[in-house]
């Protein structure tokens, strides 16, 4: 419409210059813009801008007469309306909002005659050059705007930031996008894209290229290495910074194979934020390498705590403290996150911990989204996890679920509470399988002879509750679990009673 109006404008301003034959009147009458147009005995009519045939302008023109708004040269008897039998009553300033229909009309017989006339050559070369500027006006002014609206839609949806706009740089990390900081009253958004961007709030995204990974990792120093797994090695790294983080370095002899797990914990990482899962800071897949770069956890796993390794061995409110915390990352992935992602690998080597020993989530390496339809209630899907993690209906059916995170948390927590590994081939027979014997020490009612013998005394009935829920969670049947929000809610209802029973005693 704005081109329109323009190219209106343009044509009435270059009509007096070029053509006195051409007659033009415009009036603006409260909300409307109306003008008319006579060339050479042609009549134009225009509403707002836009052309309109004479029906449409005469019923508009009605109106604003009986508002007293009149279009100079151009009254309500030129449309053959009776001037004295206008409805006054009618409201001015109105514009009609439907069209009526077109009747058919001839022009008036004096114009007709008029049309019959010669016209001068300077006065034909005038009416070209004005309709010639109209109608460049009209049909190239809207194109521009056109593709000005195109070119604007384009830089709004294209986000410079993206991994699609950045251009390729030779063995360059990729950063990851800006993230809402968690608090534990709100579970921030996650980002709606895999984009890019050049810093994190509280811990800065990386940039580097392989020389600078080779330094920070002095050339991948076995004194750096803080961990290995099915993926590969992770390295403790210092960046020129000063700035620590670890870096996963894939296996070379597993190069190909990794390509899924390795993709996987890119993308679900790059799309999750929250205080109890480790945050992904850049990657890189150039050539014969692929890095993740995490925030560094400085404290070690869980697994390492439970073993003693660090010098201190875990009390009660420690343990069930990172029992909450894990049930809270994981309730973020299954609930919260963009799209449900079901971890598949939850174990105490996968837990890191802070220097104040909060707990984080690690190694998305197996994680896969969940199903993408509402009525779909699992993915199928090839076993994959740890074995004494493995949800036996997983295994059973190949259909997962976010039940099978909640089994293996509910392995977790016999373990946290017990110290044992899932497995322990070097005990007796009838205690080589942790859960199985946990179990039948809970049914004969020794829940106390079940707990780390390295911890402290904790109240009969606080333990009985959590052993309770540990075998919930780990119940054979997955419609016998329940949902892993559901699971920290009462972890948080146990705590309260610990504090309570903690303050009596």
């Amino acid at each position: 419409m704005a081109a329109s109006m323009f190219g209106l404008l343009l044509f009435m301003q270059l009509s007096t210059f070029f053509a006195s034959g051409i007659k033009v009147k415009s009036k603006i009458c409260g909300a409307d813009h109306i003008a008319y147009s006579n060339l050479y005995g042609t009549e134009l009519f225009y509403l707002n801008g836009n052309q309109v045939d004479k029906v449409l302008f005469c019923k508009v023109l009605q109106l604003h007469y009986a508002d007293h708004c009149e279009l100079e040269g151009y009254s309500g008897a030129n449309c053959g309306l009776d001037v004295s039998l206008v409805d006054l009553s009618v409201g001015g300033g109105r514009k009609l909002l439907q069209e009526p229909k077109k009747e058919d009309e001839g022009p008036d017989d004096d114009l007709k005659g008029k049309n019959n006339g010669k016209y001068p050559a300077s006065t034909k070369v005038g009416l070209g050059a004005a309709a010639g500027v109209l109608l460049t006006c009209v049909f190239i002014c809207p194109c521009l705007y056109r593709k000005k609206r195109a070119t604007d839609h384009t830089v709004l949806s294209k986000d410079a930031n993206s991994i699609d706009s950045a251009a390729p740089l030779e063995m360059s990390i990729h950063s990851l996008p800006e993230k809402v900081p968690a608090s534990p009253l709100r579970i921030p958004p996650s980002p709606s894209r895999f984009s890019m961007s050049p810093q994190l709030n509280r811990i800065r995204s990386v940039h580097l290229n392989m020389t600078q990974v080779a330094r920070a990792t002095r050339n991948f120093s076995s004194a750096l290495k803080i961990g290995e797994g099915g993926f590969g090695t992770v390295y403790k790294a210092q960046l020129d910074s000063g700035q620590i983080v670890a870096i996963k370095r894939a296996k070379k002899e597993h190069f190909e194979n990794l390509q899924t797990e390795f993709s996987s914990e890119v993308e679900l990482l790059a799309k999750i934020d929250h205080r109890n899962l480790v945050k992904l800071l850049g990657y890189v897949d150039k050539g014969n390498e692929r890095l993740i770069i995490t925030e560094y956890v400085p404290n070690g796993t869980l697994r390492e705590h439970l073993d003693g390794q660090h010098g201190k061995i875990l009390d009660f409110n420690q343990r069930l403290e990172i029992a909450i915390d894990v049930a809270h990352g994981l309730t973020y992935l299954h609930v919260y996150a963009e799209k449900q992602i079901i971890h598949r690998d939850v174990k105490s080597s996968n837990i890191l911990l802070t220097e104040s020993m909060r707990a984080k989530v690690a190694d998305f390496g197996f994680a896969r989204v969940g199903p993408m339809d509402s009525d779909r209630t699992h993915i199928s899907t090839k076993v994959k996890g740890t074995v004494g993690y493995l949800d036996p209906e997983y295994m059973k059916t190949y259909q997962l679920t976010t039940k099978s995170d909640v089994y293996s948390f509910g392995i977790l927590l016999i373990e946290i509470l017990t110290g044992r590994r899932p497995v322990e081939l070097r005990r007796p027979v009838e205690e080589r399988v942790t859960p199985r014997w946990a179990f039948n020490k809970y049914n004969e009612g020794h829940v106390v002879e079940l707990v780390d013998p390295r911890m402290e005394v904790v109240d009969a009935e606080i333990l009985t509750k959590m052993f309770a829920l540990a075998f919930q969670c780990a119940a054979p049947v997955r419609s016998d679990r329940p949902e892993m929000k559901s699971v920290g809610e009462q972890l948080w209802a146990i705590r309260a009673d610990y504090v309570k029973t903690s303050s009596r005693g």
